[in-house]
């Protein structure tokens, strides 16, 4: 499982409307993060990079990702400062297949999208 729902569905009071709404504004969030965090990475906007990794930090949190949600806060912190660039592409790659597999697990899952 890369998705654990359980911070999500006590947060809607497990409201099963308003947990099928929060999965598809993190469906489409994703994937638009996804893109950018590429864009950024290729023209080597750190900056921007790293406030983005900030920003997608918590919606990966809600959907129980807490690994990847401490991965991104390094990637901000590094990125904002330019730091160990060489570690960008990787982190960016796992942010990117981990998302990927979470939609599909979300897909998947009894909560149909």
């Amino acid at each position: 499982m890369v998705t654990d729902l359980t911070y999500l569905t006590n947060m809607a009071g497990g409201n099963p409307e308003i947990i099928k709404e929060m999965i598809q504004i993190f469906v489409d969030q994703v994937e638009e993060y996804i893109r950018d965090m590429n864009r950024f990475l290729n023209e080597k906007d750190y900056i921007s990079m790293g406030k983005l990794a900030h920003k997608s930090k918590s919606s990966v949190a809600i959907m129980g990702m807490n690994d990847l949600a401490t991965e991104l806060k390094t990637l901000e912190l590094l990125a904002k400062e330019g730091k160990e660039p060489e570690k960008y592409p990787l982190m960016v790659e796992n942010f990117e297949s981990q998302c990927k597999a979470a939609i599909v697990e979300l897909n998947e899952s009894k909560i149909k999208l």
